[in-house]
């Protein structure tokens, strides 16, 4: 979320287009569930945006309504299973594939009530200073949001790969510091991390995606020798 309307529309539209990126230099499918989160984030702040507009009187009830709830769909039960599976489809390294497997169930795991909470309740979303406040009454908060933490940020710590762990350390720090701002009422930094996290998800994706330079021969060629003797030519 931005501090505004017009700074989440801008936001959206920015990173909506590193996620195309992304999208683009895609080079195999297992790729394809973390690059496509950086377009889920760039649409994410885009709905958010109308919800901004519902905040404020701007646009029907509706309308709304219907943002408050995609806003909703998005931050909860599609994150994590979106995070948690991507991790694991996208590390082909044998080498800790039990834990990503069980990390991707979690995701999964938790993206199921929170998706029945979504669904069972109506959302709901207030200014709170330069932030924005929404509550769905999700029962068992403490479990799910643990649940939560560690099919996002978990599974990128623990994946095994470096950019992907970098990943992981810039989304935990971000969003401690983006919870902190928003106690405050000061203004939310999640455009920014959403910016931070696509543009090392498309330098992961170019990396990842080509194969790896053959190395160079840097034996000398053999010396030519020349024929003697009768065979000699004239």
């Amino acid at each position: 979320m931005c501090w505004s309307a017009e700074a989440d529309l801008v936001a959206g539209v920015v990173v909506s287009g590193l996620g195309l990126a992304c999208l683009a230099a895609v080079r195999r499918a297992g790729q394809l569930p973390l690059a496509a989160l950086p377009l889920v984030l760039g649409i994410h702040q885009l709905i958010e945006a109308a919800v901004w507009l519902g905040a404020e009187g701007r646009i029907g009830p509706d309308a709304a309504q219907w943002a408050r709830t995609a806003w909703a769909v998005i931050a909860l039960p599609l994150l994590p299973a979106l995070v948690a599976v991507g991790v694991q489809r996208a590390v082909r390294s044998s080498e800790g594939r039990r834990l990503r497997a069980a990390l991707a169930v979690v995701g999964v795991a938790v993206a199921v009530p929170l998706a029945l909470v979504v669904a069972g309740h109506p959302v709901a979303a207030e200014e709170h200073g330069h932030t924005l406040t929404y509550a769905v009454g999700i029962p068992y908060a403490p479990v799910l949001l643990s649940g939560y933490l560690l099919a996002t940020v978990g599974s990128l710590l623990l994946s095994g790969d470096r950019r992907l762990r970098l990943l992981g350390l810039l989304t935990a720090g971000g969003a401690a510091l983006s919870a902190l701002l928003w106690r405050l009422a000061f203004a939310s930094t999640w455009c920014a991390l959403a910016a931070l996290v696509s543009v090392v998800l498309l330098q992961w994706v170019r990396h990842d995606g080509h194969p790896e330079a053959p190395v160079l021969d840097a034996r000398p060629a053999p010396e030519r020798t020349e024929p003697s003797g009768p065979n000699r030519p004239d």
